[in-house]
């Protein structure tokens, strides 16, 4: 069933008032609060299997996440309550952490987060933690309070602790990513006794080649380097399909074709998380795409997400977190892309 909810008024009076620009006229806060029928039939439909023939769903029920930093502007304004509340009206069933304070909607404290995610029906799924700062030995990060940070995630009840920072600690050569991995491996026996899974999350440099060795890929390094049983992946499909557009020759000028679905396809078990965010194809861009809403692009997810759950175990053990960098506004976002993701559909097995 649908968990849509009616709409909050202070939060509708709140959002009339702000970040309008770029939303089409005769949307604005009502469409991002259910308060008009511009998509009766994606919130009518959402989270049902209803009316499709001999169809299902490619997205697999209970596995929409969303990562927070897109809601970041959101998150410091009105607070985690107010977003939350949204989402869950959205039909989300996780949540991916960027980090746990709220900004100008006051103090909140780890046990206080835990206990509003669960109230909302939303899944701590993940978080992203820094990896490393060197100059900073109070650090939230990795390297600097790995127990902290741990201890952190465990009390948030997440299933993963991972990082967005690129392994580039010691440098982009051969050598600087093995001493990487040992400390993703390190973290990841830590995590693990624990309970948790570390992973990290690509950028588009991680598939870049090493400046001593240009014939060898970085990523390739971190997978090789890294012990499965300790350290996971969450692909970033969009970052992952810009590495294909910059980084499909080596350095020094030989092909070295590149597809993101190939690498999941490989080591499935290795990817429990993924980003959905979504790209126009602009070849004059230095990433070849320009982010878009989710839907609004060129990324066929319809095709990726099928693929992966076609693996072994791959409707169980994959989830899926939409996010956008900057939307131009983010809860209307957060909106669209839930219904995008749940209108697509395939032929049963």
């Amino acid at each position: 069933m649908s968990r849509k909810k009616s709409v909050d008024p202070e939060l509708a009076a709140k959002l009339s008032r702000r970040n309008m620009l770029g939303v089409a006229a005769g949307t604005g806060a009502a469409a991002i609060l259910g308060l008009s029928a511009a998509t009766p039939a994606a919130a009518a439909d959402r989270g049902r299997g209803h009316g499709h023939g001999k169809t299902e769903p490619v997205l697999t029920p209970g596995h929409l996440g969303i990562q927070l930093y897109s809601l970041r502007d959101k998150v410091n304004s009105l607070g985690f309550a107010k977003v939350f509340e949204e989402l869950e009206r959205f039909g989300y069933d996780e949540i991916e952490y960027a980090g746990y304070s709220q900004g100008n909607a006051g103090a909140i404290t780890i046990p206080q987060l835990r206990k509003l995610a669960r109230d909302h029906g939303l899944r701590p799924i993940g978080s992203h933690v820094n990896y490393a700062d060197d100059n900073n030995p109070n650090a939230y990060s990795f390297a600097q309070n790995l127990e902290k940070v741990l201890d952190d995630a465990q009390a948030l009840g997440l299933e993963h602790i991972g990082t967005a920072s690129g392994p580039f600690r010691y440098g982009n050569t051969v050598d600087a990513w093995k001493r990487a991995a040992a400390d993703f491996n390190a973290y990841g026996a830590a995590a693990r006794k624990r309970g948790m899974k570390f992973y990290q999350h690509n950028h588009a440099e991680e598939f870049s080649f090493a400046s001593d060795q240009p014939g060898v890929r970085l990523y390739d390094v971190l997978l090789a380097e890294t012990d499965p049983k300790l350290v996971y992946l969450e692909m970033d499909i969009y970052w992952a399909f810009a590495a294909k557009h910059r980084f499909s020759k080596t350095g020094d000028g030989r092909p070295a074709p590149l597809d993101p679905l190939k690498y999941v396809l490989k080591q499935p078990d290795r990817y429990p998380l993924f980003h959905v965010k979504d790209g126009v194809k602009n070849e004059e861009a230095r990433d070849g795409y320009d982010m878009v809403d989710v839907g609004d692009g060129d990324i066929d997810y319809k095709k990726f997400i099928s693929a992966v759950n076609k693996t072994h175990n791959g409707r169980k053990d994959h989830h899926w977190q939409a996010e956008h960098d900057n939307p131009v506004d983010s809860l209307l976002f957060a909106e669209k892309s839930a219904d995008h993701l749940h209108s697509l559909r395939e032929k049963r097995c």
